[in-house]
């Protein structure tokens, strides 16, 4: 019933694109300061993520993603850096203008994860919980931005091509 609200009414599409526009404003001001002020490097913070992993008991918590950090991200730490600075500019925009808004979530929410993954809490927390409800509503979450025009383009798109096969 709750779910149900949330993917069809239009108060719920309202209070979701308060939700939606400060999720985004806080990812594009996170990500605006990496891309366009001095170069933003992420080996120091993939570092520390490494040498001080989350610990439970005398126990590393993640020990594959301390893995992934230290064998694939951090030999690879310019890639992750643009695709960090970047990611966090296109999530925010994409939840500012409600345009692609269910994928523009879905990143946000992997980035979130990854970083309390490496040990960072920060509003994380916070911003995965809006997140939920955002990827719960579906398309109602873009309802009142560029989702109302975009998605149906792209469905049109996407059935004209699977008819021409």
């Amino acid at each position: 019933m709750f779910i149900e609200f949330l993917r069809t009414n239009k108060i719920a599409a309202g209070i979701l694109t308060f939700l939606r526009i400060y999720l985004g404003w806080s990812w594009l001001s996170a990500g605006w300061g990496k891309v366009t002020g001095d170069p933003f490097n992420a080996a120091g913070y993939l570092n520390g993520a490494v040498n001080n992993p989350v610990m439970s008991q005398e126990q590393v918590v993640y020990p594959t993603y301390v893995a992934f950090l230290e064998n694939f991200a951090l030999p690879y730490a310019d890639m992750f850096s643009f695709m960090v600075a970047w990611g966090e500019v296109l999530v925010g925009l994409g939840l500012i203008l409600g345009v692609l808004t269910t994928w523009a979530a879905f990143f946000g929410i992997v980035m979130n994860f990854a970083f309390m993954f490496a040990g960072t809490i920060s509003t994380n927390p916070w911003m995965v919980l809006i997140t939920i409800f955002i990827l719960a509503a579906g398309y109602n979450a873009g309802r009142f931005g560029g989702d109302r025009w975009v998605m149906p383009y792209l469905k049109g798109k996407i059935f004209k091509m699977r008819e021409n096969r």
